[in-house]
This record gives C-alpha cells, sequence and structure tokens, in this order.
C-alpha cells in the first residue's frame, strides 16, 4: 500500500464520516459546514487523483457557491438555527433504503466490470474541457445559470416579507405607502 492509497483512504473516510453527520446532525448550520467538509474531501481526493481542474471547480462552485447558497437561503428565511424538533425522524428506514441502493451499488459494480482492469483515457487538458463547456454544451451551461439566477431572485423576495406586506396594506398595487403621486 503507497502513500497515495493511505492519502484515498483518508480522505475517503472524512467524505464518508462527513457526509453521515451531514444527516444525521439536528443542527441546520452544522449540517452545512460538514457538507463543507465532505466536499472539501472529494476536492482533495480529486487532487489526489491529478485531476487538478475538477478539484478547483469543486471547490469553487459546491464549497465557495453552493453552500454559501444554502447558509444564506437558511439565514434568510428565518429557520431555526438551532436544534429543530422537526428533524427528529426515526432512521431505520433511511438505513434500511441506503444500506439497500448501497448494496445493489456494489453488486452492480462488481458485475460490470468483473475485477477486471479498465484503459484509461487520454489526460484531458482544460483547453479540451473549455471547447466542450463553451462549444457543445454552451445552451445547457447558459439555461443552468438562468435557472441558478431565478433561484437566487425568488430567495430573496420570498424571504423579504416587506414587499408584498407593502402594496397590499395600501390597496392600490401601483402605489407604496408613503409614496405620493
Amino acid at each position: 500500500m503507497t502513500g497515495v492509497d493511505v492519502l484515498l483512504l483518508a480522505l475517503g473516510a472524512v467524505a464518508v464520516g462527513s457526509a453521515v453527520l451531514v444527516v444525521t446532525t439536528k443542527h441546520l448550520v452544522r449540517a452545512g459546514l460538514y457538507l463543507v467538509v465532505c466536499l472539501g474531501a472529494v476536492a482533495g481526493l480529486y487532487l489526489v487523483l491529478a485531476a487538478e481542474l475538477v478539484a478547483w471547480v469543486q471547490v469553487l462552485i459546491y464549497v465557495g457557491a453552493v453552500v454559501v447558497l444554502l447558509l444564506f437561503a437558511v439565514m434568510l428565511t428565518r429557520a431555526p438555527i438551532g436544534a429543530s424538533d422537526d428533524l427528529d425522524r426515526p432512521g431505520w428506514p433511511a438505513a434500511l433504503i441506503g444500506g439497500g441502493v448501497g448494496l445493489g451499488l456494489a453488486v452492480l459494480m462488481v458485475d460490470a466490470y468483473r475485477w477486471t482492469t479498465v484503459e484509461l483515457p487520454a489526460a484531458g487538458t482544460a483547453e479540451r474541457i473549455g471547447e466542450q463547456v463553451f462549444g457543445s454544451w454552451v445552451l445547457p451551461f447558459e439555461v443552468l445559470s438562468i435557472l441558478l439566477l431565478s433561484a437566487l431572485v425568488g430567495a430573496i423576495v420570498l424571504s423579504r416579507p416587506d414587499i408584498g406586506a407593502a402594496r397590499q396594506a395600501t390597496g392600490d398595487p401601483d402605489r407604496e405607502p408613503g409614496r405620493s403621486r
């Protein structure tokens, strides 16, 4: 067992351990922070596997944007930040389903590959990935950016009760209170 194998096992254990903490904690903000640790460990796995671009995309997009958006959404919607009683559910159905899915995936992988070696494709470069993303995949990329922008605007509108309440108080949908024409 080489040092790379030990590092992969350690990062994998951190990723799995923090993923378990994400779904078992009763504190919503702590779940978001455990998610940061999990996604950071996955980025570390990518670095060890010599996929530097994928690792930094993981850090920038998931750790830097998605988790921050999640934490802002929690804080903007005034959700309970401490322990929440409505997160207290029996864990045996989730363990049963998760174990079944994990066992099914393990059987699928063993059946598909039969412990054979797989030929690796030629190493990719940032230039080739950029050509793919901004060439043939540009439309889905732009649709996704519009979807994320509309979700962010919707979260802001839903989290601000003063936007809809001010117009309802006057009875005039075009005039806000305190403004004269």
